[in-house]
């Protein structure tokens, strides 16, 4: 589980944000690694799972099934 702590934002803000039309494209209604990072406060947990595979449970996930990600490389 990731927990997304979003800072206090304004109404101009998040209509000038909307305006960028970016989290229109995005799941949650924000892209961590977009302009929607500047009303990020904190992240508790895995930040790729806020931008979208969790990169480490991939890996964990490649292990299980009997292989590993630099076979991959």
């Amino acid at each position: 589980m990731t927990k997304v702590h979003f800072s206090p934002v304004n109404d101009q803000e998040i209509e000038a944000y909307v305006a960028t039309k970016e989290p229109l494209k995005s799941a949650g209604c924000f892209a961590i690694e977009g302009k929607g990072g500047l009303f990020i406060e904190k992240i508790e947990g895995s930040h790729t799972n806020v931008i979208g595979l969790s990169l480490p449970l991939f890996r964990v996930m490649l292990k299980n099934l009997g292989d590993q990600i630099s076979n991959f490389w």
